[in-house]
């Protein structure tokens, strides 16, 4: 193998290491868990660059009627569906039932 190849395959270890590690625990949904996904970008010549895949993520403030008070929550869209569908009460409950939340 050339230097010029070996430089080039060093540098795409490299890369892929600095992706994975620069995953924030921050861009995580705190109803679903969803979290951000590690995968290739694929050329037309079937060239594999390292790439992420993050979740859609918005952060918003809900209002508990029950407690009276606010919560501001790191949400994703299925995460806002969720919560129309069953209520943010329930949702809060199942999401600390599964660890997505403290």
């Amino acid at each position: 193998m050339s230097q010029k190849g070996l430089l080039v395959r060093n540098k795409s270890i490299i890369l892929s290491f600095v992706l994975i590690s620069k995953l924030d625990m921050s861009k995580v949904c705190q109803i679903t868990g969803k979290k951000v996904l590690v995968g290739n970008n694929v050329s037309h010549a079937l060239n594999r660059t390292k790439r992420t895949f993050e979740p859609n993520l918005f952060d918003k403030k809900f209002f508990i009627p029950s407690s009276n008070d606010w919560v501001k929550l790191r949400v994703s869209k299925a995460g806002l569906r969720e919560i129309d569908k069953k209520g943010i009460e329930v949702a809060l409950k199942e999401a600390k039932a599964a660890g997505f939340l403290k």
